[in-house]
């Protein structure tokens, strides 16, 4: 496959709500270049871009995929992002490789938060963009109703080069906007989005606003000038129509991609961890982005790369800047879906993949050694859902860490973790759908089956008032007998101070050899609390006397004393249970607040402070961990989707006495059963 030209690339991000249509599309767009002898349906799993099995299960995108148009000499690389908000990681990723976006609106639907959580990315990215309402054949389709909530929710730079022609139940085709004669008996709405047309290009250039409030129009050669310099801009986003299922308007869509949307070297440009940018020259110096990685237990890591400067060859050694290492390149292939072209080069602005590197990971950058480059990193969502995850027999229990961790080489929004305080494998991701779908994930890559369930809260345990005890060890067995005595304080600390011990005995009562080994008896108590088996922290245990036998004394039998005389006094100064309670940033567009306030006083919850920011409000609290171990799933339910937050420990509290209580009764039938 020969090299293309930069400029001949568009590298093509897929942004929509999830059913609106994206995966279709791209069947369509295939199917009319000929890349593809028959359309395939989601319906019937058979698509290019939704392949692995739990997308056709789910019937929806789970990942980013690559499907490459070629048209009248042009490639178009189109990377179709999944839609539902627990595969964002996969979106970013779909970004990194993107130098514009194509937005689906679903022409019966409007505009849905999905389409506006990825507008905001694009916003955020500063990358051009078109939008292309689908479904026009649908029942209820209503171009117009779509084009004014388009506007309304998106922003008025919004506006269409192209609308329908036909009704709902007749929908024939597409026409140009600019073109008079196909649209002079479409009435006079049509006149009206002409109008916001020619108005929002004439905006964006003083010389055209001049003439237009002059003459009252523009010719349409200055038209069309100005719209693609306003769009690589981000001044306008064209919005145009079709239908991915009927085939209608997608020559059209892909044409304008190619006449408005950036080529690599139009695009954004690529920064350099020093702040420098990076220009798409082929013959420039080498680096690539590794935008995604699979994990396949047959075919061995695929890596899938954007060429930002350079070319990479077959056959070739490259260098990981990140991870310091060299890097075999063996044959590089072209995507398509689940399959692959090989090739024997690819130049700057091209996407592509390879298999088999050992130590890179998604978002590494490859260069070459004698010229070292590492791109600016990005930057992954926090995990928000955590699972603890066990295996389901034996058999698993070896295989479960080392499945895992491939894993999350291919998903950077999944974390592992052990908890010190529990003991349990804890799994993070964006939401239970993506924990749910990463298990199916290992089982039906790596044959391992494994159960998840909510984590144990790490409880503690601690004294709230001071108590004098003591304990005695006597124990006789034929010989030398065991004889140890102690007397201690038990005494509260300050919150995370964890455990001291201290001695005041006088007169040798307690010989000093065998004082350290009552520190020791009483450290091994620190284990498990008399109320719910939790570790106890934040106590001070004095020794301040005891006694001993000359003969059946030993460093064994002070470490039983000092243990029981711990557990006796921690029983005795009014021990509570104290609770990790979490720092919560929550950001939610301004109509939920009250809502969100509200449920988090049924949380038990702090609220410290609410900071309104551009149509959304910061809400900061702090909230018991037993309270929000599925925030995630209730945030998005109360907003729709629109709210997120971050989640970090903060401290731990005493837990209220009825609630202690009920922890303690739930922890005791636990035990029972």
């Amino acid at each position: 496959m020969p090299a293309i030209d930069v400029s001949d690339i568009r590298n093509v991000a897929l942004f929509s709500h999830s059913g609106t249509g994206k995966t279709s599309l791209i069947e369509a767009m295939l199917m009319a270049t000929g890349s593809i002898p028959r359309l395939g349906n989601v319906e019937d799993g058979n698509t290019t871009s939704d392949y692995e099995p739990e997308e056709i299960k789910r019937k929806s995108s789970i990942q980013a995929s690559v499907a490459p148009v070629n048209l009248s000499g042009k490639k178009l690389n189109f990377i179709d992002a999944p839609g539902y908000p627990d595969f964002v990681g996969e979106a970013i990723s779909a970004l990194s490789a993107g130098d514009a976006v194509l937005l689906l609106v679903a022409a019966q639907a409007s505009v849905e938060v999905g389409t506006e959580l990825a507008w905001k990315m694009c916003e955020t990215r500063a990358l051009p963009r078109m939008i292309f309402v689908n479904k026009m054949d649908r029942e209820n389709a209503d171009f117009f109703r779509c084009m004014e909530s388009i506007r309304a929710v998106l922003g008025r730079k919004c506006v269409a080069i192209q609308v329908p022609v036909g009704s709902e139940q007749d929908f024939s085709g597409v026409v140009n906007l600019l073109d008079v004669d196909a649209t002079a008996t479409l009435g006079s709405e049509i006149d009206k989005l002409r109008e916001q047309l020619i108005e929002t290009v004439a905006e964006t250039d003083e010389n055209l606003t001049i003439k237009y409030l002059e003459e009252g129009t523009l010719s349409d050669d200055e038209i069309s000038k100005a719209l693609r310099s306003a769009v690589l801009k981000g001044d306008i986003v064209p919005v145009i129509s079709g239908s991915s299922t009927a085939g209608i308007g997608i020559n059209e869509l892909m044409t304008a991609v190619i006449d408005l949307l950036p080529s690599p070297s139009e695009g954004p440009p690529a920064i350099v961890e020093d702040g420098s940018e990076l220009d798409p020259d082929p013959a420039g110096p080498f680096a690539a982005r590794i935008f995604k990685t699979t994990a396949d237990p047959f075919v061995g890591k695929l890596s899938y790369f954007k060429v930002i400067s350079g070319t990479i060859n077959s056959d070739s050694q490259v260098w990981n800047a990140n991870r310091s290492t060299d890097e075999r390149i063996g044959q590089i292939f072209v995507p398509l879906g689940k399959n692959q072209q090989t090739t024997q080069s690819l130049t700057a602005g091209d996407i592509g993949a390879v298999s088999k590197l050992n130590a890179t990971v998604t978002l590494d950058t490859l260069s070459n050694k004698d010229n070292p480059i590492k791109l600016e990193a990005r930057e992954f969502p926090q995990p928000s859902v955590t699972a603890a995850i066990s295996p389901k027999s034996k058999a698993d229990v070896d295989k479960m860490a080392s499945s895992l961790s491939r894993l999350i080489e291919e998903d950077p929004t999944l974390n592992l973790t052990r908890s010190q305080d529990t003991g349990e494998t804890l799994l993070s991701g964006i939401g239970e759908t993506h924990i749910d779908v990463a298990l199916e994930k290992v089982k039906r890559k790596f044959g391992v089956e494994l159960v998840s369930e909510v984590p144990k809260v790490p409880y503690k345990e601690t004294v709230s008032s001071v108590a004098k005890t003591e304990y005695r060890h006597k124990k006789q067995s034929g010989g030398h007998g065991q004889f140890a005595h102690v007397m201690i304080e038990v005494q509260p600390l300050p919150r995370g101070s964890g455990f001291e011990f201290a001695d005041t005995v006088v007169g040798g009562n307690v010989p000093k050899e065998y004082i350290p080994a009552v520190e020791k008896g009483a450290t091994k108590s620190l284990e498990a609390g008399p109320l719910n088996g939790s570790p106890i922290v934040d106590v001070k245990v004095v020794l301040y006397d005891g006694s001993s036998h000359p003969v059946d004394s030993s460093g064994m039998s002070f470490e039983i004393a000092g243990s029981y005389a711990l557990r006796k006094g921690v029983e005795q100064a009014s021990p509570v249970l104290l609770e990790p309670v979490m720092k919560l940033d929550i950001t939610v567009p301004d109509s939920y607040t009250g809502d969100i306030i509200g449920d988090l006083n049924t949380k038990r919850a702090r609220i410290l402070g609410m900071n309104p920011s551009d149509g959304a409000t910061v809400i900061q609290a702090e909230v018991p961990q037993s309270e929000v171990q599925r925030y995630a799933t209730d945030l998005r339910s109360m907003t729709q989707a629109r709210g997120y937050f971050t989640m970090t420990f903060d401290h731990y509290e005493e837990v209220p006495a009825h609630i202690t209580q009920r922890i303690v009764e739930e922890n005791s039938k636990e035990k029972v059963a």
